[in-house]
């Protein structure tokens, strides 16, 4: 028995010890949870900045709660509230103008779930008519709201339930997004979590608390055992069950993980989706619940993870896995057959009996193998797998390889959002920026100094082209904002700076500034991010994935390099060869666009790189510093033939076709121009450039 007991330590040792190597472990997990609530709140004050979606995201699931791993390469879950609508529970809650529905409860509706009741938006009634298809009359006399409000809204998507799913999408991870209605107030079949604390004193009193001041959604999907599947709105309390995960050990975060492997590998195999994650999670809360605080810790996790997988028979035996918050709701209600919860009893019964060698033979991450390793039972160096040094470096490359893209497509928010406004409304949006770092946490003012800098540039930018308009000048206010937004990135906001002083003359100063983007961006290893349009993240080097795994989210600005974009308020500042890109689109051409994702080709926007060299090459021309410019011509070339990273090469080879002109070789200037619509046949300038060229040498003629 003793020596039973010993193996069991040992294991749950050894297991903890191989969950850390693959980023299970402290540091890696609040790196994770650290990510996605900046980038949750990047996006919420996005939202509030353009005044465009009365909106807020929320980042759910494993990979901002931290428990997943590499191998499980989980989905991420964002839960989309509106705050058009408001779902009350009580009259009091009502407000005017808004669309107020009112939870109902009764006889036929599912534990868990409701019925929304349309309410005037005048005064706190109930409505009387039917306002859309969206709505029906029951028996009662109620308008009520159908749960089919989202089929075919929106394109490109999925739908699975209540979710909309987006996959394939480049530089993001595979995403479910959830619309979700707000209700201020705890819905009142939450209240007992309230008034109850386990065993283990768990959730705490400071818990329990904040879970109340959450408040809950309405999800749009009925019981699979409804009777009226349509109306029915599942209740939400993810805020309140996201702090119960936030606030569990290491060692529960591990236990979670390790059901999750086995549910992946033993239980859902070839991704049928017997037992859902949320069960576990549900398992689990439960367990910590009912046990000591005391037993959760690293060499009882063997004991752990069995006391689990025993909860979670002993609910699919009893065809109920109560909701840790909501317990009326039972999880397992119609999910299986007589046939299917046999098999699923036999197959945890089988891991139970022969845990240990289950175990060893998981592959997700290589977890078996590691495991062989660390109880001597192969030796070190018969598997080839990640260190986890490796697995560090290659979480954190991606996680901020993820949040240059999430950076690159805010930007592209916000010059969307500034272009065709006036200065004041410019004035108000920076305004409203500064107040999020002034009176906000510190997830706020990351945000900041994340989307500050692109602000900053593009408004002094707008600035500069206004005066230069008026009397070829920049302006002292101007280059302060330019100044003050340098940090963007390695070169974006530079090469817009040096643009500007181009533009009105200034080609020494302008020269200065290129020499030290260029030699900074040969002095790391840079990546070339562009969330224009759809492709694969760059490939990237060792040392890029070194740096990643070494230092703070603040080198970001050191190792990427974003495209240059001007909107059409800033044309004064762009080079007149640049110019042509803000009217590269016919009436045709326009018909093939992507109206949502495509609005950037009315602007003039170039990778970092090609732009650098074109304008050596133009300020070299005019200094008169021909081998110089001559090299600068060799570069830009070699350029857009090697870099493999670049995003808009038809744009590249556009200006390149351009010089090759000014150089009088128009025979190349035309094999660029040709080589552009290779790249892009439709929205392409490069139609333009073909004509005039023809049309210059016809008139030589």
């Amino acid at each position: 028995m003793f020596q039973e007991h010993e193996y069991r330590e040992n294991l749950s040792l050894m297991l903890s010890e191989v969950l850390d190597d693959i980023g299970v472990n402290e540091r890696m997990v609040m790196r994770r949870r650290r990510h996605y609530m900046l980038k949750e709140t990047l996006e919420n004050i996005m939202y509030r900045l353009i005044d465009t979606f009365n909106m807020t995201q929320y980042y759910l699931g494993s990979q901002s709660e931290g428990t997943t791993t590499r191998g499980l390469d989980s989905d991420v879950d964002i839960l989309v509230c509106s705050h058009v609508y408001n779902i009350i529970q009580d009259w009091s809650e009502w407000e005017h103008g808004k669309r107020n529905y009112l939870m109902i409860q009764d006889e036929n509706t599912t534990p868990g779930y409701c019925f929304l009741q349309l309410l005037l938006r005048e005064v706190p009634l109930p409505a009387t008519y039917i306002p859309n298809e969206h709505h029906i009359t029951d028996r009662s006399g109620r308008i009520l709201f159908k749960n089919t409000v989202l089929h075919g809204m929106v394109p490109g998507v999925v739908e699975h339930g209540p979710s909309l799913a987006r996959q394939g999408q480049h530089g993001l991870y595979d995403s479910d997004h959830v619309l979700a209605l707000p209700c201020k107030s705890l819905h009142q079949s939450a209240s007992g979590l309230l008034d109850r604390q386990g065993i283990g004193r768990w959730p705490t009193q400071d818990m329990r608390r904040y879970a109340a001041s959450t408040g809950c959604f309405v999800v749009p999907t009925g019981s699979k055992v409804s009777v009226y599947p349509e109306l029915e709105w599942r209740i939400s309390t993810t805020l309140a069950e996201r702090c119960l995960i936030f606030n569990l050990n290491i060692t529960q975060i591990r236990c979670y993980v390790l059901l999750k492997m086995i549910l992946k590998s033993f239980l859902n195999p070839q991704d049928e989706i017997n037992i859902s994650s949320f069960m576990c999670k549900t398992v689990l809360l439960h367990c910590i619940e009912n046990t000591e605080s005391s037993i959760w810790t690293e060499n009882n996790l063997f004991i752990c993870l069995t006391y689990c997988l025993l909860e979670l028979h002993s609910c699919v035996q009893n065809d109920r896995c109560s909701h840790f918050i909501i317990r009326e709701n039972n999880l397992m209600a119609g999910q299986f057959t007589a046939e299917k919860k046999h098999e699923l009893l036999k197959k945890i019964s089988d891991f139970l009996q022969n845990d240990k060698q289950k175990l060893l033979t998981i592959d997700i991450d290589d977890l078996g193998h590691r495991l062989q390793v660390k109880l001597n039972m192969v030796p070190n160096g018969a598997y080839q797998y990640l260190s986890s040094i490796e697995m560090n470096e290659h979480f954190m490359t991606s996680e901020y390889l993820n949040k240059a893209y999430v950076k690159s497509l805010n930007h592209m928010l916000v010059l969307k959002h500034l272009q065709n406004k006036n200065i004041r409304t410019m004035k108000h949006c920076i305004g409203k920026l500064i107040t999020f770092n002034v009176n906000g946490n510190r997830l706020d003012q990351a945000a900041f100094k994340f989307l500050a800098p692109f602000l900053f540039t593009t408004f002094g930018s707008i600035l500069a082209s206004f005066s230069i308009g008026e009397n070829d000048q920049v302006s002292p206010r101007a280059l302060v904002w330019l100044s003050a937004g340098l940090n963007s990135d390695i070169s974006s906001s530079r090469l817009k700076l040096a643009s500007v002083l181009y533009s009105t003359g200034d080609m020494e100063k302008a020269e200065l500034i290129l020499r030290h983007t260029e030699q900074q961006y040969y002095s790391y290893p840079v990546v070339l991010i562009c969330g224009c349009w759809d492709k694969p993240l760059p490939a990237v080097t060792a040392e890029y994935k070194r740096v990643c795994g070494e230092q703070s989210e603040d080198c970001i600005k050191h190792i990427t390099s974003f495209c240059v974009r001007f909107i059409q308020e800033e044309i004064n500042c762009v080079p007149h060869e640049l110019q042509y890109e803000m009217f590269r689109s016919t009436q045709d051409d326009r018909i093939h666009r992507d109206q949502l994702i495509d609005y950037w080709m009315d602007w003039a926007v170039v990778d970092s790189l090609p732009f650098l060299y074109f304008l050596h090459y133009k300020i070299y021309r005019h200094l008169q510093r021909h081998q110089d410019q001559k090299q600068a011509l060799s570069k830009l070339i070699r350029t857009i033939v090697t870099d493999v990273n670049l995003s808009h090469r038809e744009t590249a080879l556009n200006i390149l076709g351009q010089c090759m002109e000014q150089e009088n070789r128009p025979q190349h200037a035309l094999n660029c121009y040709l080589l552009s619509l290779q790249q892009r046949a439709r929205n392409n300038v490069a139609i333009i450039h073909i004509c005039k060229l023809l049309s210059g040498l016809l008139a030589s003629q």
